[in-house]
């Protein structure tokens, strides 16, 4: 069996795929040109406009941004494997409203405006967004308030992000075969995070 056919089978197990589908999804992003992919549930449009949000979330400094580890890729992926056709219709809907305010608040849509309309437009989002609860050990503490687009996929951004090959080996800490415990070992000599 191929790649593309594990994937596909994954997605229709739906919004219950477990993590190490979703990491076998990401590294199937890994393969897929940058300049020759097809979005699987985007529209060209709405490609763009979520390839440049996450730019400007996670874009490239000295290490490398969202677009380099294909974080664009691998959320299409999801939301086209994964969403139901109401969780896909929910998408879009919130693409449309985010692109709305963009044409109502500076008349054009996010991709078409300069980097510091985009920043304006970032800023005011980040504001009116609703936070994620508190957790503990990945459970939330209290009612989880709505989210909205733009927190939902800056957090699809991050996961992404932080779960791509690259970054768990080149970015982050990486130890393949972990070593001894060491439960003692002062903060300060720990450096990075770690890759898991």
């Amino acid at each position: 069996m191929d790649r593309r056919s594990a994937i596909k089978r994954a997605g229709l197990l739906g919004a219950a795929v477990a993590m190490p589908t979703m990491l076998t999804i990401l590294q199937s992003c890994k393969d897929e040109a940058r300049l020759t992919w097809k979005p699987e549930f985007f529209s060209d449009t709405e490609a763009k406009t979520i390839a440049t949000l996450l730019d400007m979330i996670l874009p490239r400094t000295e290490t490398p941004g969202a677009l380099d580890v294909k974080a664009d890729v691998f959320i299409d992926k999801v939301i086209a494997q994964t969403y139901d056709a109401e969780g896909q219709q929910h998408m879009r809907d919130e693409i449309l409203g985010f692109n709305a305010k963009c044409m109502e608040n500076h008349q054009a849509n996010f991709i078409d405006l300069d980097e510091p309309k985009r920043i304006v437009v970032l800023k005011a989002e980040e504001k009116s967004s609703g936070k994620f609860s508190r957790g503990v050990w990945g459970k939330a503490i209290g009612p989880q308030e709505a989210i909205g687009f733009y927190r939902s996929m800056k957090s699809m951004a991050i996961w992404a992000y932080f779960t791509s090959e690259e970054i768990g080996e080149k970015v982050l800490s990486y130890d393949p075969i972990p070593g001894v415990y060491e439960g003692c070992k002062p903060l300060a000599d720990i450096g990075n995070r770690w890759s898991l």
